[in-house]
């Protein structure tokens, strides 16, 4: 079958905020094939840049559009999805957000492919089996402890054993700041779910107050101490991770969704001390790049976790990634109230089980399906045009 057309959909809530929430836009790709059938992807970035990563005029032999490389390309096969992304990534080589953008694809031609041959997309990049996965609910801080108090035990009462709480007001006060909004989670959450910790790099490359946070947290059993530091810090990542297990404080360090492409990623695997490394398939690439981190990861023994916080087409995405390995068992829930987490995929999703578990499914492609309503209730429309030349146009899904 061949690429007949790639569709591009802004989606984007009424009010956009501050928050460090990314459920609030979103940039959704469709795949449509000369045989009638679609695939779906989601990009974890700007969708207005993204976009024009699509559409964009040549600049020289390194910057060429994904529209170029894609378009009226034949994809019959797995070696022609990794054929396509590396073509994508050759053509747009000096594109800067080219990993984030062509991820979108990337996901939507191993969606589309799945459902050409009949095959779930875990079993088309080589797994052998779906193991279940716990999820954890991915929640922000509250603005002080008790509002954090509040939200943990809204997730007890949803039936999640796990939570990560990050950015709010973390790493913005004292010591004893931090340490009562940790306090104040896990007060919600019990003493027998899984806690971590999200600092959204707020310590910079700052080792000693990074340390002096994962020694506290260790106290309140939290499980790790996600990005404390920036993703480029890998020098600073290893003396923290070093001084963390020369002093025997149990507590794991996390980070690596700040890599949007594998050789970042591997960066921080073999040169950072992570415990967990964290990975968003809709910033790295896709599904072609995100397996080959979790390939590296399981040679490793480090923990691949996914990263997520978009919509159930993502969550979808991702857990498909790493699947197959039974000793990568947590995986990143969303779990805010923004309506396109659950929305975009309605009625379909990646639901817990009776047991709270969540499993890649047998269905062909990514086993959800994209809600056209959703995108038509929150797309923004765009023109986008050059010397009166319309290189591109929202239209309707």
């Amino acid at each position: 079958m061949k690429i007949e057309a790639i569709d591009l959909f802004y989606i984007s809530l009424p009010k956009i905020t501050r928050t460090a929430d990314g459920t609030q836009d979103s940039l959704v790709v469709r795949v449509r094939t000369d045989n009638g059938l679609e695939g779906w992807g989601e990009c974890d970035a700007s969708p207005l840049v993204s976009m024009a990563a699509y559409v964009m005029p040549m600049s020289h032999s390194n910057i060429i559009n994904i529209n170029e490389a894609l378009l009226g390309e034949t994809i019959d096969s797995p070696e022609d999805v990794i054929r396509l992304r590396n073509k994508a990534g050759e053509y747009g080589l000096d594109i800067q957000q080219l990993d984030h953008a062509v991820a979108g694809a990337d996901i939507a031609m191993w969606d589309v492919l799945g459902k050409h041959l009949g095959e779930s997309v875990w079993k088309l990049i080589g797994h052998e089996a779906s193991y279940k996965k716990l999820p954890y609910a991915s929640v922000l801080f509250g603005d002080n402890p008790a509002e954090t108090r509040t939200i943990a035990e809204s997730i007890v009462n949803r039936d999640f054993r796990a939570a990560k709480f990050g950015w709010g007001p973390m790493g913005r006060g004292s010591l004893a700041d931090d340490i009562a909004l940790v306090q104040a989670a896990r007060d919600g959450l019990g003493p027998d779910a899984k806690l971590m910790v999200d600092a959204g790099v707020i310590w910079g490359d700052n080792v000693e107050i990074a340390y002096e946070r994962a020694v506290a947290f260790a106290e309140l059993g939290v499980t790790w101490l996600e990005e404390p530091l920036r993703t480029e810090e890998v020098g600073a990542y290893k003396a923290l991770s070093d001084n963390v297990r020369a002093n025997g404080v149990k507590i794991g360090i996390a980070g690596g969704e700040g890599a949007d492409y594998f050789r970042a990623a591997d960066d921080m695997m073999t040169n950072a001390g992570l415990d967990f490394v964290q990975i968003d398939v809709g910033r790295i690439g896709g599904i072609t790049e995100a397996k080959r981190v979790a390939d590296r990861a399981h040679e490793l023994g480090i923990q691949y976790v996914n990263h997520t916080f978009k919509s159930h087409l993502s969550v979808a995405a991702s857990i498909h990634v790493f699947a197959g390995y039974e000793e990568f068992d947590l995986i990143e829930y969303p779990a805010g109230d923004s309506p396109l987490i659950l929305g975009l995929t309605a009625p379909s999703g990646i639901f817990r089980d009776s047991d709270g578990f969540v499993q890649a499914s047998d269905a062909h492609g990514l086993g959800v399906q994209v809600n056209p309503g959703a995108i038509s209730e929150y797309q923004r429309m765009v023109k986008i045009e050059i010397d009166g030349e319309v290189l591109f146009e929202s239209a309707q899904p």
